[in-house]
């Protein structure tokens, strides 16, 4: 027997119109209710519909071509299952973050997930979350987890990432390599910095926290490191993402340098545009068609009510070695 809303209303004995805003996870029912009305569908076998429900991807710099690149990877894998990816641009941990999604739930969204959002850094407001598990709206993160939730976390693993860009201008001879990466508290930056660290350090690296400078992820950001890290004649360095490298780049060419003959230089992200740079970045990329896939079968999962796999998965990035690098000047 297929069972509707009536059913679901009668087994937890309350309106029809109660259910009906419980399925869409609408506001204003009571915690006990909606409680109630979950049990009953989970005990009568109800799947909520997937098909035409919205999906809030909220990430920040859309003038990224990586977060454009993979807002549109996640909607593309969603769109099978009948969801559509609405995406909303907002800086991480910002008041405007929040509004997005306090109005996405007000609307009956069907999930949210978190790209590089506020779930990246170490003091993010919990409310904002709290209002989707208060909702028992489903909600993921990428390269970034939720303190005091136990949802599914997709992430490059970026441990990994640093010491495959450090292996690679170590096996080219350099040993003057710096780390420009994000702000501290930002968790992917935090973790790259680790991983750079402990890839010296194995290395027999003297003093590899020298090496590292925490800038914003920004061209600008980029720039700025480079000159701390050339008054240090560092001959390699690797960067927080694409953008930071074309920072790095400028930064380089400002100093009368040339990259790679002078100066050799490894990004992170593997964003599609870089290979048409000058000279192509070297860079590692992170398996965000993988990540997508990922992402979209967890929230289909979780949208239709049946269980999924919580904490964090960790996907292996590959280094993409182009024109950026070379062995350091003799």
């Amino acid at each position: 027997m297929k069972v509707g809303i009536t059913e679901l209303a009668a087994r937890a004995g309350v309106s029809e119109a109660t259910v009906s805003r419980v399925i869409n996870r609408r506001s204003g029912v009571a915690t006990k209710t909606r409680e109630a009305v979950e049990r009953a569908m989970t005990e009568l076998g109800y799947e909520r519909p997937t098909r035409g429900q919205l999906v809030a991807v909220i990430t920040p710099w859309l003038s990224n071509p990586f977060f454009a690149d993979s807002a549109e990877l996640i909607e593309a894998a969603l769109a099978p299952h009948g969801l559509k990816g609405i995406v909303c641009p907002a800086l991480p941990g910002g008041i405007q973050e929040k509004e997005f999604v306090v109005a996405m739930a007000d609307h009956g969204v069907a999930a949210v997930v978190f790209l590089s959002a506020s779930n990246t850094l170490a003091d993010a407001d919990p409310e904002t979350f709290s209002v989707l598990a208060a909702r028992r709206i489903p909600f993921v993160g990428v390269n970034g987890g939720f303190e005091g939730h136990d949802v599914p976390v997709f992430s490059t693993d970026d441990h990994l990432a640093a010491e495959l860009a450090v292996e690679h201008l170590w096996a080219l001879g350099h040993r003057r390599i710096g780390l420009v990466s994000g702000p501290v508290g930002n968790q992917p930056a935090d973790r790259r910095v680790e991983g750079f660290r402990t890839a010296l350090r194995v290395r027999g690296a003297a003093d590899p926290d020298s090496w590292v400078v925490r800038q914003y992820y920004t061209v600008e950001g980029g720039q700025s490191a480079a000159a701390a890290l050339l008054a240090r004649n560092a001959t390699a360095i690797v960067a927080a993402s694409d953008f930071v490298a074309m920072g790095v780049v400028r930064g380089v060419r400002r100093a009368g340098l040339s990259v790679p003959a002078d100066v050799s230089i490894v990004g992170h992200d593997g964003s599609m545009i870089m290979e048409f740079a000058d000279p192509p970045l070297t860079t590692v990329r992170q398996p965000m068609d993988r990540l997508a896939g990922a992402v979209a079968r967890s929230i289909v999962a979780l949208v239709a009510g049946r269980p999924v796999p919580t904490g964090e998965l960790l996907f292996r990035p590959d280094l993409l070695a182009r024109g950026s690098t070379a062995p350091p000047p003799a």
